[in-house]
This record gives C-alpha cells, structure tokens and sequence, in this order.
C-alpha cells in the first residue's frame, strides 16, 4: 500500500498541514473535540423532503381557500350552520392535499435513513464506524469497494485504488487514485482499497453544495392549477361590485335587515367561485397518486400528475433504467484448439482469487465458479485489476507440479495488433459486448512485461444485465406517443447496441458532435434518439433545448451529476 506523508497533504496551505493527523493513527480525540468547538463537522441538514410545515403553509394558503374562507366566516356570523355547510370544501380540499403530500415526505424520509451510509474513520489509532454527520475536518477515512466518498478530500493511502467518478463526470471508466489525488464527495470505490483525510466537509463539500442548490423548492408547473389560479382571480375582481349591488339592493330595495342582507349577498356570491372545479381537481389528483403509488411510484405534490400526463419527451439514462447494474457472460470462445474445461476451471480460480472483484470479474464468477478440480489449485500469486493496465492475473500451482501464470484483461492491451482476435473482439465491441482475453504469461507476474508474448487461450464475451421491465416500458412511451431519448455518459456505439435490443429504433448520435447554439442542438435532438459521451452540463443543455421547442420533457437519472437537469425537467 502506497502512503503519503501528513506533511505533503496541503502544499497550499502548510500551517493546515503541520495539524494534519498521520494517516497511520488519524484524528486524536482532543483534535477531535477541537474541531467541533470550531464548527468544522459535516453537519448538512438533510432535507429529503418538505417541512410538514410546508406543505401545510402551500395547501392552505391559497387563493380558493382565502376567498372561500372568508365568504365562510362572514356566514357564521349572520346566518345559521347549515347555511355555512360550503365551507367544509376548503377542509376538504386542503386534507386532501396535505394528506397526500405528507405521506410522500414520510415515505421519502423513510428512504433517506435507510440510504444513510456509516463511514469508518481512524481514530487514535483505532478504526471506528460513525455517522456522516460525525464527521470532522481532517478525519482519515477508510474506503474498500462499494464504499461511497461523503465528503471531499484528498488520498493518503491507495492499495490499487480506483473510484468511479461517473456520477459526478458522467465518465463510465474509473479512475486510479495515488496518494496526494483528489477524493470527490459523490464518488464511490470500485476496486482495491485505501484512505483519504477530510478536506472539505459540511457544506463546503462538493456533493453537498449541488444537492443545496438542487433542493430550492419551486412549484411544480401546471396549467390546470395555474388556470384555476386566474378564474378565481377574476373572480375576486368581479365578487366586489356585484356585492356591493346586491347588499344595497337587500337594503334599500327589499328593506332587509343587515344580516339577513349580508347572508343573502354572500349567498348570490359563492356560486361565482367554482368550488366542484377545484375540488374535483383535487380528487382527481389524489386517484392519480394512489394508483401511481400501486406501482410503486412516489408523488411528492399533487399537480405533479398533470405534468407527467403532459410529457411528451423522456430523456433516459442507460445505466439503471435500461440495464441493471451488473454483467453477464454471454459466450466463450476457446482460442488455439484449448480445453474448454480446463478454460472454465482457469477463469473460476482466477475469480476466487481476487478478493475485490469488479463488475466483469463478478459476472465470470457467477458464471464459473471456483469448484472442481481448480478449488484444490494453490494461489500462489496474485495481480488485482487495474484500469491503468488494463487487466488482472494470478500465478496457480495446478497440481501437477508446474505454476502457471494466467492474464485476464483488454484483448488489444495483451494482444499485438495482427492479432486475428483482435477482429472478432472489434466486431462483438460494435454489437455493445465487452470482450475479455484469457491468455497464459510465459513470465512471472513480477515481470513488468509479463503481458507480453502471451499465449492467446479464450475470448470472455460479456454484456450489461438488461433490465427486464426494459423493452416493456419502451413499448408503452411508443403506445403513448412519448418519445425516448437515450442520454448517457458512455460510448455511442454501445449505448446504441443496448438500446437496439430492446427495440428502440433510431440514429445513434456522439454528443461530443452536437452544437452548443440551443436552437441548433433542439434540431440535432429531434432527430436523433440515442446520444452517447454526453457531459453532465449537456444533459442539463439538451433538456433546456427540448424545452424551447415546447416539449414537456420527463428525465431519469441516478447520479449526483443528474440533479440540475433533472430539476429542470
């Protein structure tokens, strides 16, 4: 495991680097202590959802319920309950809405706790599991595979380190961390294992600031509640002459008393305000909300219904919308006359023997376990995967008295470019699969050339996990004349390939090729259906552009880099 010394950490500011912990022991509970009376904690309040004050504050102040309201109030002064009975459509309006919204927040505050991750950090020398918000300035946080960066730092210890910084980039492939590199908030390790202390914490992190800037509540636009919105508020206009002549027509012309002239003038003004309209909407809304929710679909205010009945564009992400998260092996094509079966038994050991396996190396696992002859073959070496080198290897004492060494990697990193399977792999790369290369090393794994010379043995050909609802879900946005654009941070070939299989028909575009002028990127877009390679900022752009065409545009997405395109669909 490589180390950096606590004295390197911070160039910039070197008084911090002197009170930087050594990575070895981290933070002492006395610079614990100290950096809390100085407020450097990760404290982020975490607002998943609205305040139930809130969203009781947006559903009874409204418009219909101040009009209604004080129409109401001014009846139970003059004239008996039964002729104020109108009034419990405001309670029924409002419940409704509250009801509803708040059930949502519990529900998303629900997911909230169970999302919460519990970082290992050092300590006097002594790893310790503690919540996010524990987390102070300078704390030496642990990170094996799996592991989600909470906040922002820099790398102190790296054991073939590589974190996967797609949610933030958009880039699919990983990135290999030394020590002394930047550990952003938002990213997650993929392979080996290693440490980082705490540079930025609270709201200064990354993840944190984005997530603030997502979380500035706005109304959901709807046109039904903002039509509504301007009835009534002629209404309101209307309502002031016309009982100012009907209270003096009750006085003067029939000689009525007061009461009795107020209560017959608020009874000619109420129909003017449509209350079966609003309450109508409401329940209509609140139907649409309970059968979303039996499909598992969570609404977090009530006019969201309308907008999503109105999207006519949904911009969608290939990795967890179209394919799940992990692969499968598809083929195996045993090169050079070898033995199927001893192939078989070579890539179950090799994934026994790496104890972090990515997503390849799990999928090969799966599908070849390490049994039979090759669980009593000895390990006598190991070389973890690294997207540096582009492949992995092990050197296994077989039984037979002869070690031998086996490479799992990149065909055209262990291949020469005359390769004949160099080919075949260009032509299963074009169909969107992965292609892996088994091949023996004539040298040690010590050896920094020892992927040269190899001997060729087996293609693995793998592809992404689709996910089965997939082609379903495409099959009815084409029933409901939605159109499905496929927006994603990997290549446009294979982002392509995927989508082809699940029957989305289309030109397949390069996003690095689209124009920067909106109106010129909306043409490119409504054109093309598959974008590949495409930034975080474009995906932000493309929604914006299909917007000015006057598209009502729905997105999916799962990264930290999705949240301001996604806020603005």
């Amino acid at each position: 495991m490589t180390h950096l010394d606590a004295d390197r950490l911070d160039p910039e500011h070197p008084a911090h680097a002197v009170a930087a912990p050594s990575p070895a022991t981290g933070l002492t509970a006395a610079g614990v202590a100290e950096r809390i009376a100085r407020g450097q904690v990760n404290d982020v309040p975490v607002r998943s959802s609205r305040s139930l004050a809130d969203i009781v504050r947006a559903n009874v102040f409204t418009r219909f319920n101040a009009i209604i309201g004080v129409l109401w109030v001014i009846m139970l002064f003059v004239a008996p309950i039964q002729d104020s009975l109108f009034g419990f459509v405001i309670l029924a309006n409002t419940g409704i809405g509250i009801i509803q919204e708040w059930r949502a927040k519990k529900t998303l505050d629900s997911l909230a706790l169970i999302g919460e991750v519990r970082p290992t950090v050092r300590r006097d020398g002594k790893p310790a599991e503690i919540s996010t918000s524990e987390i102070v300035l300078d704390d030496v946080i642990e990170i094996g595979p799996g592991d989600k960066a909470v906040v922002d730092g820099v790398c102190v210890e790296a054991d073939g380190l590589e974190i996967d910084e797609s949610l933030l980039t958009g880039e699919a492939d990983p990135v290999v961390k030394q020590p002394g590199d930047q550990v952003m908030s938002g990213s997650f390790v993929v392979a080996g294992g290693g440490a980082f202390r705490a540079t930025k914490v609270g709201r200064e992190a990354y993840a944190a600031q984005l997530a603030e800037e997502a979380s500035r509540f706005t109304l959901v636009q709807s046109e039904l509640r903002s039509g509504i919105s301007t009835i009534l508020k002629y209404v309101t206009w209307m309502m002031v002459p016309t009982a100012i002549g009907l209270i003096l027509s009750q006085l003067l012309a029939k000689d009525n008393e007061l009461d009795d002239s107020i209560a017959r003038t608020v009874g000619g003004i109420v129909p003017m305000v449509p209350e079966g309209l609003v309450l109508l909407t409401s329940v209509a809304f609140a139907i649409g909300v309970v059968r979303l929710g039996r499909k598992q679909c969570l609404v977090q205010e009530l006019p969201a219904i309308e907008g999503l009945a109105r999207v006519d564009t949904v911009c969608l992400d290939k990795t967890g919308t179209l394919t799940e998260g992990g692969m499968d092996v598809t083929d195996l094509r045993v090169l050079g006359g070898a033995d199927e079966r001893h192939v078989r038994a070579v890539l179950g050991a090799l994934g026994a023997s790496d104890p972090r396996p990515n997503a390849s190396l799990q999928a090969i696992i799966d599908t070849y376990p390490d049994d039979g002859a090759a669980g009593a073959w000895r390990n006598t070496r190991s070389l973890p995967f690294s997207s540096a080198r582009k492949y992995s290897g092990a050197t296994f004492d077989e039984g037979d008295g002869a070690a031998r060494t086996w490479l799992l990697g990149a065909p055209d990193v262990l291949l020469p470019e005359d390769d004949p399977a160099l080919a075949e792999t260009g032509r299963l790369n074009e169909q969107g699969l992965r292609v892996l290369l088994l091949a023996r090393a004539a040298r040690d794994l010590d050896d920094p050339e020892v992927a040269e010379g190899v001997e060729p043995t087996a293609l693995v050909v793998l592809e992404q996990r689709l996910r089965p609802d997939a082609a379903d879900t495409l099959r009815y946005f084409a029933d409901q004349d939605v159109r499905a654009k496929v927006i994603s941070g990997d290549n446009a070939v294979s982002v392509g390939a995927v989508a082809a299989k699940l029957g989305l028909s289309g030109a397949t575009v390069d996003a690095r090729r689209l124009p920067a002028e909106r109106e010129e990127m909306a043409g490119a877009l409504d054109e093309g259906t598959v974008f590949g390679r495409v930034t975080p900022q474009q995906k932000r752009d493309m929604v914006g552009a299909l917007q000015s065409r006057g598209h009502t545009v729905a997105m999916t997405g799962d990264g930290v880099n999705d949240v301001l395109a996604l806020k603005d669909a």
